[in-house]
């Protein structure tokens, strides 16, 4: 196998599984929120769109969004989220909140799909040379040893330290069940099983 057909196994290989990709933290707090909407004196503000990359696919993919919220209490009581206060939308229809656990399982990169990498290890590098107009093979190098391994290991780190990010967010920021009292703002992040952007708005019970 000479090192052009090497070089294309490579590639096809590489297409197939793509490398890991890293979590940038969504920080609701400091968030520029542009949608807003208030009922009884308690305010919502909400952003889609937190995700990038591998995150942002499974959202897709899965039918899920990410919407990170701030609510503001300028209410005379104090009010918990998921049982005073729900999520609906414009059209008063329920959202459907799921749990933030589920969120990270439903979204989370799989580090074990790098494995793949390791269909590499057999490759080998090979040189030939011309002798009396016949190619021979002079030397071959074994270079799927490393590169198989290495990106089958690194891309599972790199998918499994980002994953730890997201779910320590998601950890932190949940929202759900949570008191929030007169004059208080909250922040939070919420999944909802929903394919578009629609639309949100409090309903204050």
């Amino acid at each position: 196998m000479n090192i052009f057909k090497t070089a294309l196994l490579c590639l096809s290989l590489t297409a197939l599984s793509s490398c890991a990709s890293g979590y940038k933290p969504i920080q609701p707090e400091s968030i520029n929120y542009i949608s807003s909407q208030e009922t009884g004196n308690v305010k919502l503000e909400y952003k889609y769109d937190l995700l990038d990359k591998k995150y942002a696919k499974k959202e897709i993919k899965k039918g899920v969004k990410l919407v990170a919220v701030k609510i503001t209490n300028n209410s005379d009581k104090d009010l918990t989220f998921g049982s005073d206060l729900k999520l609906t939308y414009s059209n008063d229809s329920t959202v459907v909140l799921l749990d933030n656990d589920n969120v990270f399982k439903t979204l989370k990169q799989q580090p074990a799909t790098h494995l793949l990498y390791l269909l590499l290890t057999p490759v080998n590098l090979y040189t030939t040379e011309s002798r009396n107009g016949v190619e021979e093979t002079t030397s071959s190098t074994p270079i799927g040893l490393i590169l198989g391994p290495g990106l089958a290991g690194g891309n599972m780190i790199a998918a499994s330290s980002a994953n730890k990010k997201f779910k320590t967010e998601m950890l932190d920021y949940n929202i759900n069940g949570t008191e929030i009292k007169q004059g208080e703002t909250k922040f939070g992040l919420v999944g909802i099983k929903s394919n578009s952007f629609d639309t949100l708005k409090l309903k204050v019970e």
